[in-house]
Parts: structure tokens; C-alpha cells; sequence
């Protein structure tokens, strides 16, 4: 550790590496309730938290562990998972007010189409409004736990959860730009070079010429 009379101490929380108070400030500045998501290796959270002068205050709140109480048979740390989550956790946020926020990942670091993203739209599913781009979020297959071992619906938790059947995210188009893509043309080689219009070969060429051709047949012939 530094010393010296200029030397200042880090917050514990940024030392100990669970808080980056410049992100943080900058959401709190927005004004807007955080939906906090969170993860380990067994469970997913998610939050919304509002700012209060005497501590965070926890509006509504879900758990990936609570699932299985619904109904859900997979594990409880997967895309899907935290998808339905997520849906849980929007839920909750609706019947206490919360009609919008925007999203605090913490340090953790973020994947596209990972399960950060994936309780992202899970709260966007269950009706809550997060600014967002829509290129991280996972596809379908990932989100219905297609590509998972332990495989296990996810219709009849979210039906459960909301008290109405799911609608499958459509598949992404792709964009018209990569339609007309292509090997380009390959530019023609100079196989002619070098000759001339009506097919003669150019003055001072090697080679025989076709008088020449001609007469040693003709020797042959007599």
C-alpha cells in the first residue's frame, strides 16, 4: 500500500472490488430507479433499488432460488434462469409503482447474450422499460434453455409468474447490408498479352511463324 502525506485510502467497498463509485454516481445522477442484476455461481439476483440519503432502498427484489417453487425443474444459474428471473423481478417492481430504470451491472463484466442480458429481458418481458441496446440481448434458443443439458420449460413458469402464455422471441433478421456480400470479381488476367488486334503476334515476338509453318508442309508433301 502507498504512503506518504498525499496519499488517500480507497473506499473499502472499491477496494474490496464490489463497487465503482464513479458508475455508480453517474446512474444515481439519472434519477431513475437501478434495476441492480447480479450473479454467482448458483443464483441470480435481481433489484431495483432506489437512492436514499440513509441507504439504498430496495423497492422489489427476485431470486433464481425462488424458482423452483414455481415450478421451474432446470438449474438455477443458467440463461434461462435468469431470464425468469427477471420476469419475477419485473413483476414485482409493477405492482410497487415501478414503470421504468435503467440498468447497473456493477463491475461485473458484461457478455453479449449472456445471462446478465438475459435477466435484462426478462425484465423487458415482464414490462418494465430499460434503455438498452437490443444486440446484446440473447437469441430465443438460449433463452428457452435449448442449448443447456438439464433442459426444462420455460412457458409454464413465465405463465405462472405473469397469468399468460409466452410469446417466443422472433429470430433476429439480418441486416440488407450483408445480403449483397460477396468475393468480388476477380480482374482478367493477361493471358492475351501482348496481342495484337486480328489475333497477329506482335513484331520482334519469338516463335514460328505461320508462312513458315506452311512451306514445311509442302516439302513434306512434294
Amino acid at each position: 500500500m502507498g504512503t506518504g502525506p498525499r496519499y488517500r485510502v480507497q473506499f473499502r467497498r472499491r477496494r474490496e472490488g464490489k463497487t465503482d463509485y464513479r458508475r455508480r454516481l453517474s446512474l444515481l445522477k439519472s434519477g431513475e430507479t437501478r434495476v441492480v442484476v447480479r450473479r454467482s455461481l448458483r443464483n441470480v439476483l435481481v433489484q431495483f433499488v432506489n437512492y436514499d440519503e440513509s441507504g439504498d432502498r430496495i423497492v422489489a427484489q427476485a431470486e433464481a432460488r425462488e424458482l423452483p417453487a414455481l415450478g421451474w425443474a432446470g438449474y438455477t444459474s443458467n440463461t434461462p434462469a435468469a431470464y425468469l428471473t427477471g420476469v419475477l423481478a419485473a413483476k414485482r417492481a409493477k405492482e410497487a409503482g415501478v414503470e421504468g430504470g435503467v440498468l447497473d451491472l456493477g463491475m461485473q463484466v458484461p457478455v453479449k447474450g449472456g445471462n446478465l442480458f438475459a435477466a435484462l429481458q426478462g425484465v423487458l418481458d415482464g414490462g418494465v422499460q430499460v434503455p438498452h441496446n437490443p444486440d446484446v440481448l440473447p437469441g430465443e434458443e438460449r433463452l428457452s434453455g435449448a442449448h443447456v443439458a438439464k433442459k426444462a420449460e420455460i412457458g409454464p413458469v413465465f405463465e405462472k409468474i405473469t397469468g399468460k402464455a409466452r410469446t417466443p422471441k422472433p429470430a433476429a433478421k439480418k441486416k440488407a447490408a450483408d445480403k449483397g456480400k460477396g468475393a468480388p470479381a476477380a480482374p482478367a488476367k493477361g493471358g492475351d498479352k501482348g496481342k495484337a488486334a486480328g489475333g497477329k503476334a506482335p513484331a520482334g515476338q519469338k516463335g514460328a511463324a505461320p508462312d513458315k509453318a506452311a512451306k514445311t508442309s509442302k516439302k513434306g508433301a512434294e
